[in-house]
């Protein structure tokens, strides 16, 4: 017979009625259970863990968050120039919210992120009581002496990734700043983290929540790469919407592009379809940037859940942009695995491998079941080598719909050391290797040092990297290699003597370069081709300059200006190159001054070379 029972709805916060077949040997139990309204519910016990979705309740109710916001006595206007951080930088900080109320697993959670963070760096832990946070801690033998900092605030649940503060630079690497987004729940007290923050580390908070340039948004559903682009779901688009019931100021695209830029220096944001079975719609549940221009992505098995718009979606970014170098994005797909039964999302839990967290020499990856883990921290572990790849269980967090990225957020360290470089993947035997980076501090670079090494089990070799004229821009060389691996790190030295490292755990961590033989052509006309970039004249330049060509034959071909970290400034020449000598030119004038390459590239080789522009 059907037996009838109540049970949670962890997506709608909300007590549903159900039935099970049972039987029964003898007599018949009738248990009476009166309905609980999950509003209710919520608002009259805060301990009631909400999920990171919207509850029915919270979709009801008229949010709070429409009236004017507090104001940090912190506040100030954008920075001029602001650059949001990319989250493999170097950190100062990881915030996390002490919430209890989800239960003995989920505080575990908390601990281990706190045990393995407190060693790259601050854990700002934000809570109730700070005592009580330190016993339950030292019951798990964490030491809480050092690398702990507790600020004591009121906070409504655990999802500090979506509600709390954003680190951005005012001019790259000089002001540390924090911007405060508008948090699409009506959970209030989540509202004013970001403000307790920045009181409590006195840093300036920019706050996008009052009209016209407010800002509905979720940590969750933004990702950066260092350099102006942005990443996220089209969610926010439909936050800002004027059907949104979270804004009383909507905003178009173009308007929130405006706002992104002003306030994050967002210059080119790009927008993906929401994912059918992923209720929060952010994308750390399945992807990741794990430098400029890798992209971790989650795979499910084909025609699986949200697998075929995961897909999509990323076909939509391959075919439609690049990286900020003006490259092609890598992809590194790592497994969505099912759930203890073997199911699925909508059916089973959604989880995720990608919502990771970088802290600094160390990646926190989510973990459920053996015989998945090994594989994917196997992948995080080939595409980040010399980091800490460290896995923590995540089957007490994932049924509310989020994991270790989802409760945790960065801070930015003061004065940074900003090394950034479009990673050189792939290059020809038996030809030079440039490599350019962007290095900047606040008080000046006083060296640049390339190190590289064919072999992991021997010494690396120094190379000095020179400065362009451009004041930020360091290139260096690596000598003609032969077929086969390359690994390479760079390490940069500010004028105040601080160091730094990348990647960052260099020299265990290292960029790898697939060094290949590029004399092996398929096409027979190419094949037999020969062409050759002459010495460019003049050089150095400030007016029209000469790109003298020399082929052997007709040749599709493209010729480039790149910056110094390979971004293409323009196209000088597309289409057919005749045999015999050609020459191009540009008007060198209509460039800023600094250091450029000119590359000319076929189908299978690319030639270049460095002109300096006066």
């Amino acid at each position: 017979m059907q037996f009838p029972f109540f049970m949670f709805n962890l997506e709608t916060n909300q007590f549903v009625l159900s039935f099970r077949f049972t039987f029964m040997k003898s007599i018949l139990s009738f248990i009476l259970i009166v309905y609980l309204s999950a509003g209710t519910l919520v608002a009259q016990n805060p301990n009631i863990p909400l999920t990171h979705a919207l509850t029915l309740f919270e979709r009801e109710m008229t949010p709070t968050n429409l009236s004017q916001p507090v104001i940090s006595s912190n506040s100030i206007s954008p920075f001029q120039n602001p650059r949001s951080m990319a989250e493999w930088e170097e950190l100062q900080g990881l915030i996390i919210t002490w919430d209890t109320g989800y239960g003995n697993g989920v505080t575990n959670i908390l601990k281990e992120i706190v045990r393995h963070a407190k060693e790259e760096c601050e854990v700002i832990i934000v809570c109730a009581n700070a005592n009580s946070v330190i016993s339950s801690l030292e019951a798990s033998n964490i030491d809480t002496s050092t690398g702990i900092r507790f600020v004591v605030g009121d906070f409504d649940r655990i999802w500090v990734r979506d509600y709390g503060p954003n680190t951005v630079y005012a001019n790259d690497v000089d002001t540390l700043g924090l911007v405060d987004w508008v948090y699409n729940r009506n959970r209030p007290k989540d509202d004013i983290v970001s403000n307790i923050i920045a009181e409590d580390m006195d840093l300036p908070l920019i706050a996008t929540t009052s009209c016209p340039g407010r800002v509905v948004h979720t940590g969750g559903n933004f990702m950066s790469d260092g350099l102006g682009l942005g990443f996220s779901s089209e969610l926010v688009l439909e936050e800002n919407d004027p059907t949104s019931q979270w804004t009383n100021c909507p905003l178009s695209e173009s308007e929130l592009d405006e706002q992104m830029d002003l306030t994050m220096g967002i210059e080119n944001y790009v927008k993906m379809e929401t994912l059918p079975y992923d209720a929060i719609h952010h994308i750390d549940m399945h992807m990741k940037l794990l430098d400029e221009k890798t992209l971790l992505v989650g795979e499910y098995p084909m025609g699986t859940a949200d697998g075929p718009q995961i897909e999509a979606n990323i076909q939509y970014v391959l075919n439609n942009f690049t990286t900020t170098a003006g490259e092609d994005f890598e992809i590194i797909r790592i497994p969505m695995p099912p759930d203890f039964g073997g199911s699925y999302p909508p059916s089973g839990d959604y989880r995720t491998y990608s919502n990771a967290v970088f802290v600094n020499n160390t990646i926190l990856v989510p973990t459920y079941q053996q015989q998945y883990d090994e594989e994917a921290l196997a992948v995080w572990q080939e595409a980040m080598p010399g980091y800490n790849v460290v896995g923590i269980n995540c089957n007490s967090i994932i049924p509310y719909l989020g994991a270790l990225h989802c409760i945790t957020k960065e801070l930015g360290v003061n004065e940074p050391l900003w090394i950034s470089t479009n990673r050189v993947v792939e290059a020809c035997a038996g030809e030079t290797i440039d490599i350019m980076a962007s290095i900047k501090h606040i008080s000046g670079i006083s060296s640049a040092t390339l190190f590289y090494k064919t072999d992991l089990t021997a010494a690396y070799q120094a190379v000095d990297m020179n400065i362009g004229f451009a004041g930020d821009d360091w290139f260096g060389s690596i000598p003609a290699s032969d077929e086969g691996p390359l690994y390479y790190y760079i390490e940069a030295t500010a004028t105040n003597g601080k160091t730094i490292t990348r990647p960052m755990p260099a020299p265990e961590g290292y960029f790898e370069i697939d060094v290949k033989d590029c004399t092996i052509i398929n096409n027979d006309e190419v094949a037999n081709s020969n062409f050759t970039l002459e010495t460019i004249f003049p050089n150095p330049t400030a007016a029209i300059t000469c790109i003298p060509v020399l082929s052997d034959q007709k040749i599709d071909a493209e010729i480039e200006l790149l910056d110094l970290l390979g971004r293409k400034v323009s196209t000088i020449f597309q289409g057919a190159i005749p045999a015999g000598d050609s020459k191009y030119f540009i008007n060198a004038s209509e460039y800023p001054a600094g250091t450029y390459f000119v590359q000319i590239k076929t189908s299978t080789t690319i030639q270049s070379q460095k002109i300096i522009i006066e």
